[in-house]
């Protein structure tokens, strides 16, 4: 996907268009993970979309729902979504960082043969 450390670093403009197609990744994958806690809210809750996009953006930022779950399903979700929000938030981090360390240390590693 990188470049091998045989080869020079990408110019500056490729390595910010790199930045930007990772950062429209993250921000899909937290888009999408959103709208499946908004849906999952609205079925399992019957929370209205306003209430459902609160509970779901407080579980994606870390802070726990803010209605607690009245039903089964609504408390299985919840749980289920909770876990899935920590996961989202490690492939975010991941998805923002790696082109930065990547290119860190590739600068490491890259010796220019003269």
């Amino acid at each position: 996907m990188y470049e091998p450390k045989h080869t020079p670093p990408i110019p500056t403009k490729s390595f910010l268009r790199r930045l930007l197609v990772h950062l429209a990744a993250a921000l899909a994958l937290f888009a999408g993970s959103l709208a499946i806690g908004m849906l999952g809210y609205m079925a399992c809750e019957g929370l209205p979309w306003v209430d459902a996009f609160l509970n779901a953006s407080m579980l994606l930022g870390g802070m726990g729902p803010v209605d607690p779950p009245q039903y089964t399903a609504g408390k299985l979700f919840a749980g289920f979504y909770a876990l899935y929000a920590g996961l989202v938030f490690m492939a975010t981090a991941a998805l923002l960082f790696a082109p930065v360390f990547h290119r860190l240390i590739h600068s490491f590693h890259w010796s220019e043969k003269v």
